[in-house]
């Protein structure tokens, strides 16, 4: 250990975890979540459940705003300490300039809905940020399909087009609890000891912070009582910084004269996107064979078929994160093969891996659910969540026969005169009745998800 406190924090692998575990509290403290949760249920700024959501009741949906303050807050703190040269105190400055900007189109969407033209805009401008003004870009393809070192206008474009791919994969597989926060966890961990091996501290103190605040975040992301969503303000942040790591990774461990260099590190990268790139490419390539636009919105995830076999949230996303370690562990495990080899085992691994739950040997334990992915209709946690789905719609069924009896009734009385107290009182008993139902299927399916 350190003789002082200067020595101390001098030390870059110690200053990482206290960042980290900084982080962690800051994120997971009383006096954040549980206010960003209070305010969004005062003023109304909750996620409404609809057919395709797999939520049966309003919840908050600016867990990314959390994220976003607890990691700007220690990398500011942090960096401070670290005594930063200009160049990478630029670096810092152009990732929080960036990710204002990516918090704040996820905020405007999830508020108030945004066009999807608007929103790539958007990204655009975050990504070029980061490209083109501090050099934040692909330099070389290591090899991969004979090419190596890139000209600088096809490198920006590719590394631009890297950088949208990983924000929008991260925001498409954010569709379960704690799926898209435990992938960014997985990943930045590894990054974290990447860079540490790499002798790069600044980027495993990014690292270390990021995970450190989005643990906080699953805290409640993942609690019965206190839950709030990620939102479109945290998966586009968590697909930012995540790829933002590993294009700078790419380039570390690159540079001519480094130590502790990985060989063919463009498919160990692969492998820790593996999940949401795949998932993404499989429902795009899914739709597009349906004739539909590849951005609508369906039940074709491989989270879904997880829901639909009968695993909880919990267990999904429990079951997704290991697949993406066995993929990343067996891209390092056979690293000193072949480039092309290595690709190709690594991809046909992974597609083994993440296709499994579609084996017949598994089977669907609810065939209303296997229906969801062609009618769009949402997924809660195995059975009960259809139960949940089917009250719903059985609930606008009874409303709406309830509303044209009534009318039909009203029509009848003399001289037209239509007793609108008595119509209002029957609506009002029959809308709270259909209220408890869906009150009393809600708690079970809670207390299933809880126990399992």
């Amino acid at each position: 250990m350190p003789n002082n406190m200067i020595d101390f924090l001098s030390n870059y692998v110690y200053l990482s975890l206290i960042a980290g575990f900084a982080a962690f509290f800051l994120s997971s403290s009383i006096y954040l979540y549980p206010v960003i949760i209070n305010v969004s249920k005062l003023k109304g700024l909750m996620d409404d459940p609809d057919h395709r959501k797999m939520h049966v009741s309003k919840t908050p949906n600016l867990g990314g705003l959390g994220i976003f303050l607890a990691f700007s807050l220690s990398i500011i703190v942090f960096g401070i300490l670290t005594d930063l040269v200009p160049t990478d105190l630029a670096k810092l400055l152009a990732i929080m300039g960036s990710s204002i900007i990516l918090v704040f189109l996820g905020i405007k969407d999830d508020l108030t809905g945004m066009a999807p033209k608007k929103k790539l805009i958007g990204q655009l401008i975050a990504v070029l940020n980061v490209v083109v003004l501090t050099d934040i870009r692909i330099l070389h393809f290591g090899g991969i399909f004979g090419l190596n070192e890139l000209p600088y206008i096809a490198s920006v474009l590719f590394s631009i087009f890297v950088f949208m791919l990983v924000i929008n994969a991260f925001n498409l597989v954010d569709g379960i609890d704690g799926l898209a926060g435990s992938l960014s966890i997985l990943g930045s961990i590894t990054f974290g000891i990447l860079f540490s091996i790499k002798g790069n501290y600044l980027m495993s103190l990014v690292a270390t912070i990021f995970v450190g605040s989005v643990l906080g975040f699953l805290k409640y992301n993942l609690s019965r009582d206190k839950k709030i969503f990620m939102g479109d303000c945290g998966s586009l942040l968590t697909g930012f910084l995540l790829a933002y790591q590993g294009i700078y990774f790419l380039n570390l461990n690159m540079e001519i004269g480094t130590t502790n260099s990985f060989t063919n590190s463009p498919v160990i990268l692969l492998a820790i996107f593996s999940y949401p790139l795949f998932d993404l490419l499989r429902v795009f390539a899914i739709r597009i064979r349906e004739g539909r636009s590849p951005f609508s919105a369906d039940s074709n995830h491989i989270h879904h078929q997880l829901l639909r076999i009968g695993l909880s949230h919990k267990k999904s996303t429990f079951t997704l994160v290991i697949a993406n370690s066995l993929v990343i562990a067996f891209a390092f495990l056979t690293m000193q093969l072949n480039v092309h080899v290595h690709l190709v085992a690594a991809v046909l691994f992974g597609a083994f891996i993440y296709l499994l739950p579609f084996l017949k040997v598994f089977g669907v334990k609810n065939d209303a659910l296997s229906n969801a992915s062609n009618t769009g209709s949402g997924l809660m946690n195995g059975s009960a969540s259809h139960e949940v789905t089917s009250l719903k719609d059985l609930a606008a069924s009874d409303q709406n026969k309830t509303f044209k009896s009534n009318l039909n009734g009203m029509s009848t009385k003399s001289n037209g005169q239509y007793n609108g107290k008595e119509f209002i009182k029957d609506r009002t008993k029959t809308f709270n009745t259909l209220k408890g139902k869906l009150r009393n299927r809600k708690n079970k399916a809670l207390d299933k998800d809880s126990v399992l």
